[in-house]
């Protein structure tokens, strides 16, 4: 447990490093502020599972950097749901990206990165606690889809959803498949939180935490599907089944847990976390929570794996996130012209084919203007 008695990851004589050996002896008095805030910042620049994505069919467990014990047990032991990850992965670092398309860090992957984001994935930021969640609950989508879909050995639809029930509309039979959405809870939770379990620090109860928001969003948009029976579909009888909703839902949900997420300090023995303002509420179990503000990502910082906004699309008009003035960083912005072609005066003709004209317009397209020189050379 964490800030137990029995242990404690720096001593606290001058010049101890981040990553000072285990000592067995409780911190004393004065030290326990200090050795709660390097606990807090502690970097971990591991590999991720983050990569099966990367691999496609390729999945070799013991090729795949990063994996712990657990995880290449469970690997080796199921290799039909690590193929299901995979495409998983795939899919969440999509709706990542879609998430903050416009925003200056935008969910950038590293190619041929075993740790997939790159150091910014370091930092104790919100934008990690982003991440954790979502990939957490990608896990969980995947499999829960491929349950259902036939294409696993170990699970199929859900086992528990048979016999008669009730919604507010009246009695409905259980039938057709259920999506099996604690099956693929129960495998991402033993999965994904294995590596975070074998670590007592800080850094891994933040990714636990916002592990479970994860998984526990995409059981959140579980909707009652039914197909009514009876004479001109008078739904007397009815048969229903629960599935899992888009997991477009999950992002944009995950999405606004990011913008109302809690920075949070350890607490003092170490099994939890308080809010590092006191005006702000406690953390629930829904909230996603980090140790540490973002860097502003406006240049490129390879300590803090930041990319910067050079080159980037900027909308001239918006007042937003996405707007030059923003996501320049108060740079400026280059305009180019650039002939832009469109299918258009678009047609139906039976039977069965819609032919598309091709329209060529002249569109003004904005991007970011680079730092200066000595200002990028600073930051690198």
């Amino acid at each position: 447990m964490l800030g137990s008695s029995r242990w404690a990851r720096i001593a606290c004589a001058p010049g101890d490093t981040r990553r000072a050996a285990v000592v067995p002896r409780a911190p004393s008095r004065l030290c326990l502020p200090l050795v709660l805030m390097l606990l807090t910042l502690t970097p971990r620049a591991d590999s991720s599972w983050w990569y099966i994505g990367a691999l496609g069919a390729r999945v070799i467990c013991d090729n795949i950097p990063g994996l712990v014990n657990k995880q290449r047990q469970l690997c080796q032991s199921y290799p039909d749901i690590m193929q299901s990850v995979g495409e998983g992965a795939k899919e969440w670092i999509r709706e990542c990206q879609h998430q903050f398309r416009h925003h200056r860090w935008n969910c950038s992957t590293l190619d041929r990165d075993h740790t997939v984001f790159g150091r910014v994935m370091l930092r104790s930021s919100r934008e990690a606690a982003f991440v954790y969640a979502i990939s957490s609950a990608g896990v969980v989508y995947a499999i829960t889809r491929a349950c259902s879909q036939g294409e696993l050995k170990a699970c199929s639809c859900d086992p528990h959803k048979r016999g008669r029930s009730k919604d507010e509309r009246g009695e409905f039979d259980w039938g057709g498949c259920s999506d099996n959405i604690n099956y693929g809870i129960k495998f991402a939770k033993d999965f994904v939180d294995a590596k975070e379990k074998t670590v007592k620090d800080a850094r891994a109860l933040m990714n636990l935490h916002n592990n479970r928001c994860g998984r526990t969003a995409v059981k959140r948009f579980l909707k009652l599907e039914c197909k009514c029976h009876g004479v001109s579909g008078s739904c007397t009888l009815r048969t229903c089944w629960l599935a899992m909703s888009d997991f477009r839902k999950t992002g944009d949900y995950l999405r606004k847990k990011y913008n109302g997420a809690i920075q949070v300090t350890m607490n003092q023995d170490g099994t939890g976390f308080t809010v590092a303002n006191k005006n702000f509420r406690k953390p629930t179990k829904t909230d996603l929570v980090y140790f540490e503000n973002s860097p502003d990502y406006c240049v490129m910082d390879k300590s803090a794996g930041s990319l910067g906004t050079a080159g980037r699309v900027c909308n001239k008009v918006s007042r937003g996130t996405d707007g030059c003035e923003v996501m320049c960083c108060g740079r400026g912005y280059d305009t180019t012209r650039v002939r832009r072609v469109t299918k258009c005066e678009c047609k139906f003709h039976w039977c069965c084919a819609v032919r598309c004209k091709e329209c060529e317009d002249t569109v003004d397209v904005h991007t970011c203007k680079a730092p200066k020189r000595a200002e990028w050379v600073d930051q690198t």
